[in-house]
């Protein structure tokens, strides 16, 4: 059961404008030709883009409350007041929990950070949670990637005599928010013209301002590496700010400068020395620092982020390791029963997907949602059942609006939260069919099918005959980081040969020729293939990467389709 993919496009040679664009900007032409099919043309603003700068950051002008928050967080700081930082248990709120709370111990305050946990039963600032944080008699409460949605707990601290600053950067109910500041571009009234911040980042503009306001010289650069890790794993769009700020903060990753991020570099075998990518932080940072709080306490992966010696980095690091394969278990038995659920009930064939199970571990639905959605190209929710009630997570094709198809869903839920990109629901037990029937109305109404799928003339490009394929290589780290906003270009041989394959303990590996060019490559997963291949000519689409582990100037082809060429 796996999603119909489309025959391998070649998108043709390079044209005129896109050698022109090359040679404007001292690119390869396979380079030249992706930003061209991107729609970029050879003026200041491309090599602004393609050579980001801290100081290209959008003025924080305009920014709500910005100014009202600073003011009462200097007044907590200079009076030793007791503050309480609160996060949300994912990446995001992990990281922008860390960036706050160092830049305010930094400055001298007195902070105790606490993150939501599943067992509490919600994400956000539920009940037990704001009961925990009141406990500690603070006067002044920072959450960080919640509290937009949650105005009775606002209302609650309110009462009890604390504070509340909302960071964050989730949609915006109507109902105002009781909180004493509220940073959220998303607000209607906030003037700060980059709307795409995750809250690690605007954690991050905040320090600047409290930086400023106490006359300051704390350098905020080593923080660059949490706010890259938040925003690729919240899957924020990797455009203006956040592509500045990602790009700066992988550079300050790869320094391997902050302890446990280091020692996590090790356990994930990502060689520092050799760059970050978003890529690595997607699959190999972002899942390890997700899996405690996925299965429980999210406490280990903030104590990595905040720890300052090697020695007791490892400790958590092990425990941080352990909690990963143990999510991985967990994860490979759901997804199977969940493609066993749609092979049953027929769900392919639905616009959207909804499954649902007694027993389904809550901090794993989400991983397994984007499983069916990437595999099935369709918006699904994976529910997670705990009696009468389940909580379940929403994922879908690239750029389907999630948040749009569940509003037109809300009467069969009790509620849901996120934002187009990823989502949260609770539901009733007995109102999982009904919600099934209005997903799969609202996916049906809004077109899912239109979503989700490459676009073969912006995101595919020969590799230029003329090109050395390290060449290429080197200048594809110049578009990172890619990811959501910033697709990555596949580089398309649409006339190879193989000369070699083989099954490399599942994998296929590959040796291809083109224009007298031999490059290797491997298809995950693919082994099987491999002997209706020798010496076939093929059409094959992947990444190209420098080969770290050969060195030298050998690339290899992350392999993404390879078919068959028709005689």
């Amino acid at each position: 059961m796996t999603k119909v993919m489309e025959p391998v496009v070649d998108p043709g040679p390079a044209s005129e404008e896109a050698r022109h664009l090359a040679r404007e900007t001292g690119l390869t032409v396979t380079i030249g030709d992706a930003l061209h099919r991107a729609g970029r043309v050879a003026d200041d603003a491309t090599k602004l883009w393609l050579d980001p700068r801290l100081a290209h950051l959008t003025p924080p002008d305009g920014m709500a409350d910005r100014d009202v928050a600073t003011e009462r967080i200097v007044a907590a700081l200079k009076a030793g007041e007791s503050i309480a930082v609160f996060g949300d248990y994912d990446c995001d709120g992990i990281t922008a929990a860390a960036v706050i709370t160092s830049i305010l111990r930094a400055l001298g305050g007195q902070v105790t950070p606490h993150l939501a946990t599943r067992r509490e039963g919600a994400y956000g600032l539920s009940d037990p949670a704001l009961a925990r944080v009141l406990a500690g008699k603070p006067s002044l409460l920072i959450t960080c990637d919640c509290g937009s949605s949650d105005h009775p707990r606002v209302w609650a601290a309110k009462r009890a005599g604390v504070d509340v600053i909302v960071i964050d950067h989730h949609l915006v109910p109507s109902e105002p928010l009781p909180a004493l500041a509220f940073l959220n571009p998303h607000r209607p009234d906030c003037a700060f013209p980059y709307k795409w911040l995750a809250s690690c980042g605007l954690a991050l503009s905040m320090g600047a301002a409290l930086r400023k306001a106490m006359g300051r010289d704390l350098d905020l650069r080593p923080f660059l590496d949490l706010v890259a890790i938040g925003t690729i794993a919240d899957v924020a769009p990797l455009t203006g700010d956040n592509r500045v700020l990602v790009r700066a903060g992988l550079a300050v990753l790869a320094q391997g400068r902050r302890p446990g991020l280091r020692v996590l570099a090790d356990r994930a075998k990502v060689t520092l020395s050799h760059g970050v990518v978003a890529e690595d932080v997607a699959f190999r940072f972002a899942p390890r620092l997700n899996a405690p709080g996925r299965l429980g306490d999210p406490d280990d992966a903030l104590a990595l982020l905040l720890e300052t010696d090697t020695s007791r980095a490892e400790v958590i690091a092990r425990r941080v390791e352990e909690t990963q394969l143990k999510r991985r278990e967990i994860q490979a038995v759901m997804v199977e029963e969940a493609l066993k659920d749609i092979e049953d009930g027929g769900f392919a064939q639905h616009a959207g997907i909804v499954l649902a199970r007694q027993g389904w571990h809550p901090g794993v639905v989400g991983i397994v949602a984007g499983r069916i959605a990437d595999q099935l190209g369709k918006p699904t929710i994976v529910i997670g059942l705990e009696g009468e009630r389940g909580r379940g997570s929403v994922r879908g094709p690239r750029g389907f609006p999630l948040h749009d198809a569940l509003t037109a869903s809300k009467d069969t839920m009790r509620g849901f939260g996120g934002h187009q990109a990823a989502a949260g629901v609770d539901v009733d037990a007995g109102r999982v069919e009904a919600l099934r029937a209005a997903w799969n109305d609202a996916c049906s109404t809004l077109g899912s099918a239109s979503f989700g799928g490459d676009d073969p003339s912006r995101m595919r490009v020969r590799l230029a005959p003329e090109d050395d394929a390290c060449e290429v290589a080197l200048d594809l780290a110049r578009l990172d980081p890619c990811g959501e906003g910033n697709p990555e270009p596949r580089i398309v041989l649409p006339y190879a040969r193989v000369v070699s394959a083989r099954d490399l303990k599942g994998h296929l590996r590959v040796t291809v020729t083109e224009d007298r060019r031999t490059i290797d490559g491997i298809a995950f997963h693919r082994g099987a293939e491999a002997a209706g291949l020798q010496g076939a000519d093929v059409a094959i689409v992947g990444s190209l990467r420098r080969d770290t582990y050969r060195g030298g100037r050998a690339v290899e082809l992350l392999v993404q389709e390879i078919r068959r060429r028709s005689s």
